[in-house]
């Protein structure tokens, strides 16, 4: 009897088992064990959980189990990238597709008040998929134009689905449809704090780089203030800006005029822009420090004036470094900005905590899972641009 450990030496291919794999496995296996829909008579009530063949007709339900069976023995078995992704993107699009019919299956036509909401089930599949299929994308090597184009297609699929009306049924489409007017207002609000406090920091921080990089002196002081800065918790910095900006709005001709106040978006853009500093400032001289001293003393000889160099040679050299803070400083403030809403400051963080009070697991979704595609989203883009960038400069 030929042995999996003899099939090779008699000409066939011997069985590898990914070990990754088998983590991705197990963690799909679970997720079908696990309940896929939670049925709740209000959107407060505690749930009940339904697994996969009570939350969804029968044919759906053998086709998500089949699609996660193959997903399983793919991620275990087979060592090829093209048949990863593609089992990765099919299991995550089962799930998508289920989760929606689940939704539909299971709401009583006679009770507004029911909320179906995906189960552990679901978001534990969602995860493996995942990482099934980001496994599968770094063994195929995409370059930035691959994952820029994945990225398109996940974002094409979830329109597709809300456009559709697949997930109408669900709890966390109910609860945005209760607030639509006031989720575009938060997300503006959260958007202009992250990416204002971004270009405020870029407009400073820069400069205060280059100081840094150019005097010594300044270099060590400077950002020792910075670390300081970055140790403190957000919530305690948002309550320590509340005082100052209270009282320059009551004594400053002018400031209450142009938003400046105790309470509300003014402490929370001035924090994030805080929190923003250390990494452009870093970034921005540590990208300096590493360009060539042999290619700045080359662009000195051609005549090059300080200036000359700095603007045409060293920033552009430095600019994947630079970039890079700038990634990390826009994903870090988008996630930041959630918490502005304790003091005021809007943002999805007005979701998040409203259903923390409510205990609403629905409404903290609505303020949770936007930051989040958001932040990834972001570090995507901007991933592609930085290795792009340092693509052109090598």
């Amino acid at each position: 009897m030929t042995t999996l450990a003899e099939a090779g030496t008699d000409g066939g291919t011997p069985l590898r088992i990914d070990r990754l794999g088998v983590v991705i496995g197990v963690l799909m296996a679970v997720a079908l064990a696990l309940p896929f829909a939670t049925f709740r008579a209000t959107r407060i009530a505690s749930g009940s959980g339904l697994h996969l063949f009570d939350a969804l007709p029968t044919p759906m339900a053998a086709v998500v189990t089949v699609v996660l069976a193959a997903a399983i023995v793919t991620a275990v078995a087979s060592q090829h990238p093209t048949l990863r992704l593609a089992l990765g993107a099919l299991a995550l699009g089962a799930l998508a597709i289920g989760v929606g019919v689940a939704g539909a299956h299971l709401t009583p036509a006679d009770n507004p008040y029911a909320r179906v909401a995906p189960g552990s089930g679901f978001w534990v599949g969602l995860f493996a998929g995942a990482i099934l299929l980001t496994d599968a994308m770094v063994r195929l090597k995409l370059g930035p134009a691959g994952r820029l184009m994945a990225l398109a297609a996940a974002i094409a699929l979830i329109a597709a689905l809300l456009a559709s009306g697949a997930w109408s049924q669900l709890s966390l489409l109910a609860e945005y449809r209760n607030r639509a007017d006031v989720f575009w207002r938060e997300a503006t609000t959260h958007l202009l704090l992250a990416a204002g406090s971004l270009a405020a920091a870029i407009a400073i921080g820069l400069p205060l780089g280059i100081l840094a990089y150019e005097l010594r002196a300044v270099r060590a002081p400077l950002i020792n203030v910075l670390n300081v800065i970055q140790t403190i918790p957000s919530i305690a910095l948002f309550g320590m800006l509340i005082a100052p900006l209270g009282w320059i709005a009551l004594h400053v001709p002018g400031a209450h005029a142009l938003g400046i106040r105790g309470i509300g978006a003014a402490p929370a853009f001035l924090a994030l822009f805080l929190y923003s500093l250390l990494p452009m400032v870093a970034n921005t001289m540590v990208g300096l420090n590493g360009v060539s001293r042999a290619v700045v003393d080359a662009a000195r000889g051609m005549g090059l004036t300080g200036r000359q160099r700095l603007l045409q040679v060293e920033m552009p050299l430095a600019l994947p470094v630079i970039l890079t803070g700038i990634r990390i400083v826009l994903v870090q403030n988008i996630g930041l900005a959630t918490v502005a809403a304790l003091i005021g400051g809007g943002g999805f963080g007005v979701f998040l905590f409203q259903g923390l009070g409510q205990t609403a697991a629905d409404l903290i979704l609505l303020g949770a899972l936007p930051p989040v595609a958001l932040a990834f989203a972001a570090a995507i883009v901007l991933d592609a641009a930085i290795e792009m960038t340092a693509r052109g400069k090598a």
